[in-house]
This record gives structure tokens, sequence and C-alpha cells, in this order.
């Protein structure tokens, strides 16, 4: 009987997403629900491997698409996630399929190809060769030596194994306190051969927000979808106030009030992101009624917006920040303003525009009564 293990425990950190990225939707699919259905009229049973506090959200959506898995905690690592898997397994599953979650383009061509690797000889992994030139490299980045690239392999998942090897393979790994990078490491520390079978350029494992505009381009829908946003805003000068442009502290007499800490750039930046996804503004996400919010870092409220963005599968490319005020001088500020935006928004300093003006002395601004900005933003979704 053949069972299938889908590892379902990373935390999405590179991602961005503020979440486990598994439960990010991919044209309007859950990611790890694609990864399941890789395996139906293949796979006799899944065996989910979740973080404990996504596993209600797991199986609530199981639930809803009428799918069946059993769910189970994973641990501090991924082997340790897997272990866990196997013990889950059912006494008859004398074959098993280890597949990662985030992998949700696997075909069934991939999965049968690996299955019939294991009936032949016991293991079946799929890999694809490796097209770049490799370097190894000491601690200093100098190029030790070249591999010959024609005897390299990227390998992938799933892997597949009969089970009785691979938990052996787990068991003398826990005895010796080696952890690997993969399953197909531990069983090669058996002395035992592993085959590798062919893979897919399309198999790819979704980790950053690049891949999710990969994947969108292998499922057939070309580049993401382009949204623009367009966000301002204004806060009164007063005494007694820091003034912050952008995360950035600027020396001068009158600062911002308001209940957060009153960054005008970044609150019309953050109004521009929400807007271009039809999510409101930060009123609605970040009221002033809220002791929460009171003093709070814009900075830290970009990062939640940017996080809420990626749970929508969205990330913006580029951005415009127009900051209006006539004094203080703000050039000298800009590098950092900049420098800022680019890291909180995981943008290249080149797709991130902060500028100053005056407005001549005329209206608020120009009366040194307060600070207005404006932002617009390009955001794509997959």
């Amino acid at each position: 009987m053949w069972y299938a293990i889908i590892l379902a425990g990373g935390s999405g950190s590179r991602m961005g997403a503020g979440r486990n990225k598994v439960l990010l939707e991919l044209q309007g699919e859950p990611v790890i629900l694609r990864a399941i259905r890789a395996f139906e009229g293949l796979a006799d049973g899944v065996v989910l491997v979740s973080r404990g506090e996504d596993i209600p959200a797991m199986r609530e959506m199981l639930a809803e698409r009428g799918l069946t898995a059993a769910v189970v905690p994973g641990g501090a690592t991924r082997q340790e996630s897997v272990w866990n898997g196997l013990c889950a397994l059912p006494e008859a599953a004398d074959r098993v399929l280890i597949h990662d979650g985030a992998r949700c383009l696997v075909d069934a061509d991939t999965i049968r190809r690996c299955m019939e690797s294991v009936e032949a000889c016991g293991s079946g992994v799929a890999a694809v060769p490796v097209v770049d030139t490799i370097k190894q490299v000491d601690a200093e980045g100098v190029v030790v030596s070249t591999p010959d690239r024609s005897t390299l392999m990227a390998v992938q998942t799933p892997q597949a194994f009969d089970t009785a090897l691979i938990r052996r393979a787990h068991e003398a790994a826990m005895a010796e306190g080696f952890i690997g990078t993969d399953d197909a490491s531990l069983v090669e520390r058996l002395g035992y051969p592993v085959r590798l079978t062919q893979g897919s350029r399309r198999n790819i494992k979704l980790t950053t927000p690049e891949d999710i505009n990969m994947a969108q381009a292998f499922l057939g829908s070309g580049f993401p979808a382009l949204r623009v946003g367009q966000g301002y805003d204004v806060h009164r000068l007063v005494e007694g106030r820091d003034l912050i442009l952008c995360g950035v502290k600027v020396a001068h007499t009158l600062g911002l009030l308001g209940h957060s800490d009153a960054d005008v750039a970044l609150h019309a930046l953050m109004d521009a992101m929400l807007g271009a996804m039809a999510l409101g503004d930060i009123g609605k996400h970040f009221p002033d009624t809220d002791e929460r919010y009171r003093g709070i870092s814009s900075m830290k409220l970009l990062a939640h917006v940017v996080s809420l963005l990626a749970e929508h599968g969205a990330q913006v490319t580029n951005c415009d920040v127009t900051i209006v005020a006539q004094k203080p001088k703000l050039l000298p500020h800009i590098p950092q303003m900049r420098q800022n935006v680019a890291e909180a928004l995981s943008l290249p300093l080149d797709r991130v525009n902060v500028k100053a003006t005056t407005t001549e002395r005329l209206a608020f601004e120009g009366r040194e009564e307060g600070i207005s900005a404006q932002a617009v933003v390009m955001v794509a979704q997959a």
C-alpha cells in the first residue's frame, strides 16, 4: 500500500507572508491543497505534517474540499517532521512518498516514476540535471574547485522508499545525532543505493515571492496581475513631537501629531498598498481608538501591511513617495528613507523613490502648519 507524507510545517519567513506559505493561495486554491491533490489516485492515503498552530486551519480546509488526510504535528526540524509522519502511517503502508507541500506543481508522471523505481529497487528520488556551472568556495568566497556538472543532479521531492528502509535510515540518524538535508541522505548513510528518477523543471519549491510569480506562469496565466494603488495623508505639525518620515528621525523644532509616530510618508505608502488590493485603509487596520498602536513605529505597521499583501499572493514591485513640506530640508535624509522602505518591501533600491517638495509657502504646508504625503505603488498579484 502506498502512502504519501506531505510536509507543511514551514514558517514562510523568506516568503514574507507572516504565515505558513502553504496556506497562501495560488490561482484561488491554497498551495497545500494543490500538493495533496497531486497524489489523488496514486497514493492510497495521505499524512499531512503541519505546525501545531496551523492544524485547525489545515483540517478545516480539508473538510471544506472533501479531502481526507491524517493531520499530525511536525517537529523542530524537517527530519523530525518526516519521522512524525512515518510514525503516523498505518501498518499496511509498505511504500511511502515523502513530499514538500511547497512543491505544489508536482505532476503525476514525476510521482509515478518515483513509485516505479521503488517497486524495482526500493528507492526513487525525483531529480533534474544541473544546468548551471557550480563553484565550490571557501569561507572567503574564493573558488576551491569546479565540479563536473555532468555528474551533478538537483534533487527534488517526492522521495519514495520502501517504508521499512526509510524507517531504518531515520532510526540510525537519530541514534547517531545526524541531521540530513533530505531523506535520501539518510538512506545513503546506511550504504543503501539511492536511485534518482526524472523530475521536472516545473516542480519548483515555493520559497520567495518570485517563486509564486514563476508558478503562476507555469499554470498558464502568464504574468501576474498588476494593480495600482494611490495613497494620501496629512498630519499637523506641533511642538513636543519627533518628526519621523519614512522611518527616519529628522531634526526639527516641530513634529507630526498622531496616534502612532505619525509618519505621514509611510501612512500614504501603506494606504496606496492597501488600496491596490482593495483592502481599505490604515484607519481600518490600525484605528486610533486602539491603544496597541499608540506611539507605535510606522515601520512596524508597514511590515504588517507587507504580510497582509503576501497573504493575498501580492507584492509591491515599485513605489514612488512624495513628501510636501516647507521645512525642514529633507534632501540629506532621502537616501536613508529610500533604504528603509526598500528593506521593508524587500525591493532593490532602484525600485523605491522618495522625493520632497514645497508649496512655495502656499497652503497649510507652506504655512508650516502640517506636512502631507502622496504615494503611488505597483503591486503584482499571483
